[in-house]
């Protein structure tokens, strides 16, 4: 009955199901990837965002080499900073509106050097291109609480003077002309003593979940339901075949006028009142009509 499944067309069709079932287990698994750095990132907010700041000493190779599960972590630093090199990073959208970023160098008093993201500008009004105005940081001494964050990579983009396109450190180091440590910076929660204006600072990040689940049920789920439907078109194919090959069988057997013949008298056979499944009501009367020769 499923021999036609042997055929060309019929292993097309199954290859075509196997190949967008593929697509659909690996879109599935991409999400469930996406869900799993967005489970960490939650993880890492919740363990470290809001923590008991350390002392730098504690975490100084972190500043260098900065591990995934200390992202977030608060450090209190004690410096002051290096207003001369501040710098606002280009292209920082914020809820959606245009805007920069202000950072700068923070020497301790340990004499290392290290960066800190002060927060958040909106796009300038009266100057294109950068910011109406940059708050100073403030002069002498300071106590910084700040939250590391990875060092960003290199963007294949340039900025104009006193902007950066990323906050690439090493980049970064080299054009102020004195070290910095590379591996992470810190985005600042805190800072004594304060001043009257300052960027606006930085919204928690969120620790919602979101869709990837979601998605990725759904993927796996397209992937299955292709197979269905091919089960299901094979199974309405030989149903029909079923069917067509009972029509012929009776249209061979009234071929002869309906006669059965022995080696007595032809005996006539009767009709044989058939009706397709679902058949109408119509069909079914012109069926029984035919079988008594009306």
């Amino acid at each position: 009955m499923y021999r036609f499944l042997f055929s060309s067309k019929w292993l097309g069709y199954l290859l075509l199901a196997a190949i967008f079932a593929a697509a659909c287990v690996g879109l599935g698994r991409w999400q469930m990837d996406r869900r799993a750095e967005t489970l960490a990132e939650i993880n890492r907010v919740t363990s470290n965002y809001s923590a008991t700041p350390v002392p730098f000493a504690e975490v100084a190779d972190q500043f260098s080499s900065l591990e995934a599960h200390r992202e977030w972590t608060q450090v209190e630093l004690k410096g002051s900073y290096e207003p001369s090199g501040q710098r606002i990073v280009r292209n920082r959208p914020l809820n959606g509106q245009p805007g920069y970023e202000v950072v700068v160098p923070l020497r301790l008093e340990t004499g290392e050097t290290v960066v800190i993201n002060r927060g958040w500008l909106p796009i300038g009004n009266r100057n294109p291109g950068r910011p109406d105005s940059v708050p100073a940081p403030p002069e002498g001494t300071v106590t910084v609480i700040a939250r590391l964050k990875p060092a960003e990579p290199e963007l294949q983009r340039g900025a104009p003077d006193g902007q950066l396109a990323s906050i690439d450190l090493p980049a970064y180091s080299a054009q102020l002309g004195y070290p910095l440590l590379t591996g992470a910076y810190g985005r600042l929660a805190e800072e004594t003593p304060a001043v009257a204006e300052m960027p606006f600072p930085f919204p928690k990040p969120t620790t919602v979940e979101g869709t990837h689940l979601s998605y990725s049920l759904q993927w796996f789920a397209f992937g299955v339901l292709m197979f269905i439907g091919f089960g299901y078109a094979a199974r309405q194919q030989a149903r029909n075949a079923a069917i067509d090959a009972e029509d012929a069988e009776a249209e061979g057997a009234g071929a002869d006028g309906g006669y059965m013949h022995s080696s007595g008298p032809a005996v006539r056979r009767r009709p044989v009142l058939r009706t397709r499944k679902n058949a109408t009501a119509e069909e079914e009367e012109d069926a029984i009509l035919d079988a008594q020769g009306l």
